[in-house]
């Protein structure tokens, strides 16, 4: 009875194993044939961004000034003006 019961598991656990690798090495074999094909897109969407990025740039007419602020740099620079301390003389 245990020799049987021994005989299951381990046919049971090979055939897990087995289900596993072979899922593993297909997963594999789609991600090699999938990942070009990805990676090509994504830097086909990155061009056609900075090409719209560049035409918007280039539609200003020459002589037009625009300013820019970086709101980051201001908030810095408020945050390190320190504090304004009021004090006496002493005589």
């Amino acid at each position: 009875m245990d020799l049987l019961f021994v005989i299951l598991v381990l046919t049971n656990f090979l055939k897990t194993v087995g289900i596993i690798v072979v899922i593993y090495y297909g997963l594999k074999f789609v991600g090699r044939l999938l990942f070009p094909i990805v990676v090509k897109k994504a830097v086909n969407n990155m061009q056609s961004r900075q090409t719209q990025h560049q035409r918007h740039y280039q539609q200003k007419q020459e002589g037009e000034v625009t300013v820019e602020k970086n709101r980051r740099e201001q908030t810095r620079t408020r945050n390190t003006e320190g504090e304004y301390v009021d004090f006496e003389e002493i005589e």
